[in-house]
């Protein structure tokens, strides 16, 4: 022990600290255990050494390289855990047997369109009227039937209760009759009665200039006129059309 180097010293005493720490011995009795060991270091200053407190866990495998700074009266005896076994549990379940299902074929009635003459006619004549005209008003084009009323643009010098004439008349249909104006009926003339003059719905005009930070907001409402239709008239001398009879 006493030719010993101090590099196998320092060693030996850090192994007896790490092992004994794991010792069911008390705090005490390991620090005397570890001063009590002879070593030439404690009388040079310059080769001191300390006890480090370190707690390392516990290995499975023993440190082979380390034992050779061992004294011959010290044994090691190392347990190693017994092994784990693991258990696989695989699902006993089988998976459901597919289920055949029968596709019920669904047959649907093929649903025939009727002839364009008819359906014309249908459209043209309507269930509640005899008779209907396409009159033009200002750049606008509107369906008319007697006893209808009709919201139009702004008529110039028309006061409420006035009777007035329409009559660029395009076209005229009845029940059994259509009469194409080529551009307009001849002679054929939608007389009306001026009901109100009003206002339409406020629509809202937004003004924004980014560049200038510039923004307007004002709302208009634009002037109307309602009427009401009260007869069609002169479009019998003009050359009509047959309308296909709907079969009943």
């Amino acid at each position: 022990k006493k030719n010993m180097p101090a590099v196998g010293i320092r060693a030996r005493d850090f192994f007896l600290s790490t092992i004994l720490s794991h010792s069911p011995l008390r705090p005490k009795t390991l620090q005397s255990s570890i001063r009590r060991s002879p070593s030439p270091s404690s009388r040079a200053p310059s080769m001191a050494t300390a006890t480090l407190p370190l707690r390392l866990l516990p290995s499975r495998t023993p440190l082979l390289h380390t034992a050779a700074f061992l004294p011959a009266s010290t044994s090691l005896s190392v347990t190693a855990s017994a092994p784990r076994n693991w258990r696989i549990f695989a699902a006993a379940e089988e998976a459901p047997a597919p289920v055949e299902a029968e596709a019920e074929e669904v047959v649907e009635d093929a649903a025939v369109p009727e002839p364009v003459e008819v359906q014309l006619a249908a459209a043209g004549a309507g269930k509640d009227a005899d008779i209907f005209a396409v009159v033009m008003i200002g750049s606008r084009q509107y369906i008319v039937m007697p006893g209808r009323y009709i919201y139009t643009q702004r008529l110039k010098d028309a006061n409420v209760n006035d009777q007035i004439i329409l009559n660029k008349v395009l076209l005229v249909s009845t029940r059994d009759k259509a009469y194409i104006g080529m551009p307009v009926v001849t002679n054929a003339a939608v007389h009306a009665i001026v009901e109100e003059q009003g206002l339409d719905d406020k629509v809202i005009v937004f003004k924004f200039k980014k560049k200038k930070k510039y923004q307007r907001k004002a709302g208009h409402r634009q002037p109307n006129t309602r009427l009401r239709i009260t007869g069609i008239s002169g479009y019998e001398e003009f050359p009509a059309d047959p309308i296909l009879q709907v079969p009943a």
